[in-house]
């Protein structure tokens, strides 16, 4: 069974133009070589794909099915001849993974600094846990992840881009209640009925518990916002405490008045954020230029937090 592009734009532009002698004109052949084509085309699906009447030309049950598969193949030759066209001046494209506790703090200035590199570059972003991502990763769906290390792949190659310190928010409140010095203050001297964390599947969960000296099986400790930005407005309203990556920090206080950060004291709990690949890439400059871009959007927010 075979059959040709040409035979199934010939074929999309019958059924659109329901006239032999328009569809000719518009893809600019003559009418006898186009009804050669569509009569090729019948004999390969099986059946006429056309009802001719006198005044109108008229789809097939067979024809019907056979447009919606037509038009999807006649859509993916276009993208890939785009594509095609596009590679061969240059252009490119990259798609990248974020965790949530990364993603909506670091891309506004990745996507800046990536654009001014290269305005010719396609960024594809998926925003997902480390889980997923790794998983997209391994399949060859996505080129880059942004998450937290160590991923725990022997097939991937890791880079470290910054270290993501997290501090106390709660409510000034709760905070003060604590009666701690703030220059004495540990994760451990949490106790698991004052923890509020994200959702079970979150990385950044695992992370908290395991400077907190927590146990996931504890029923006290209060698992189930499903974001940062959840989780600050309840922590801002008295119902608990919970961690504060700095990466985050900014962002939340401005849109969260009444979130109060704290800092512990030396040494302080933190997180390290990586750029992951497979190992099978190739290294490739993109991998580098990628890393240095958002090593330096990371690095710049973490400071500003610190300062």
């Amino acid at each position: 069974m075979n059959f040709t592009l040409r035979q199934l734009q010939y074929f999309r532009a019958v059924a659109e133009q329901r006239n032999f002698g328009r569809a000719a004109q518009v893809c600019h052949v003559s009418q006898p070589a186009l009804s050669v084509q569509i009569k090729a085309l019948e004999e390969v699906m099986g059946g006429p794909l056309f009802e001719r009447q006198a005044r109108d030309i008229l789809l097939t049950p067979l024809g019907r099915d056979v447009l919606d598969r037509a038009r999807q193949v006649l859509n993916a030759a276009s993208a890939l001849e785009r594509f095609a066209r596009d590679h061969s001046v240059g252009h490119r494209s990259l798609s990248i993974g974020m965790i949530p506790t990364v993603a909506p703090y670091l891309l506004p200035g990745v996507l800046a600094g990536l654009r001014t590199g290269d305005v010719s570059l396609r960024v594809q972003i998926r925003e997902a846990r480390t889980e997923r991502l790794l998983s997209l990763l391994r399949a060859g769906e996505i080129d880059a992840a942004v998450l937290a290390l160590p991923s725990g792949g022997g097939d991937l190659f890791e880079e470290t881009l910054f270290e993501d310190r997290f501090l106390l928010a709660g409510s000034p409140d709760r905070v003060a209640r604590m009666g701690l010095n703030p220059d004495a203050l540990r994760p451990v001297d949490l106790a698991s009925a004052q923890l509020m964390l994200l959702e079970d599947g979150h990385c950044l969960t695992d992370q908290a518990l395991e400077v907190c000296g927590k146990d996931r099986t504890s029923g006290q400790i209060n698992m189930g916002a499903s974001s940062l930005a959840t989780l600050s407005r309840l922590v801002a309203e008295g119902f608990g405490l919970t961690l504060m990556p700095e990466l985050a920090a900014r962002s939340e206080t401005e849109a969260v008045p009444g979130l109060h950060l704290l800092r512990f004291g030396a040494p302080q709990p933190s997180r390290t954020i990586g750029l992951v690949r497979r190992s099978s890439s190739a290294d490739e400059a993109w991998f580098s230029d990628l890393a240095q871009v958002i090593r330096e959007v990371g690095e710049g927010i973490v400071n500003d937090a610190r300062a």
